[in-house]
């Protein structure tokens, strides 16, 4: 009996290690601004499925979701989301790499953009089970459609449902290793 709860403890301790989706503040304290190096930041980062972006910038700045080569050239007139409240999040919903520049082409051209690889399964996960954009958050587009928050909603990001989903077979191979623990004595 000693075993299976120590094979018990070890798989919850497992689960609980691997099941927690990271929020990515963008510039650490710096945030979203042209004096942050943001290769330096991006360096030790390893995004997954579920993470979120944080952007938290002054009110005059805008962040702007943008194609590879409008990444590349910095152009800022044609995007796929654009954010301008000066606090932004952005759910990883899905593995990819993902490109935001400054909504100042000057910026842009300076430094200020972001080259993001999510990693994880090629499931996407629907926008409606990713976390939603922190309150004061703008979301103008067709992409990120603008819905009142509240703190009183619950929304569950991707790593939360692949990681239940991961402690649900845990759970069941534990169940299977007691059983058959319990047949062998």
């Amino acid at each position: 009996m000693e075993k299976v709860l120590f094979v018990y403890s070890l798989l919850f301790c497992f689960a609980i290690i691997t099941c927690s989706a990271t929020t990515y503040t963008v510039g650490d304290s710096s945030g979203w601004d042209i004096s942050t190096n943001l290769d330096t930041w991006i360096a030790d980062k390893k995004f997954q499925v579920g993470d979120a972006l944080v952007f938290q910038y002054s009110s005059g700045q805008s962040v702007e979701e943008v194609t590879k080569e409008n990444f590349d050239t910095c152009n800022t007139t044609n995007f796929l989301a654009t954010y301008g409240n000066g606090n932004t999040t952005v759910p990883l919903t899905r593995a990819g790499d993902r490109y935001f520049v400054s909504g100042n082409k000057l910026y842009c051209l300076g430094g200020m953009k972001l080259h993001v690889h999510v990693e994880g399964d090629d499931k996407s996960l629907a926008p409606t089970l990713a976390p939603k954009a922190v309150a004061g958050s703008d979301q103008n587009t067709a992409i990120h459609p603008q819905s009142p928050s509240s703190k009183k909603n619950a929304h569950f990001s991707a790593g939360a449902v692949n990681c239940a989903r991961d402690a649900l077979q845990l759970v069941y191979i534990a169940l299977m290793v007691a059983m058959y623990g319990m047949l062998k004595i």
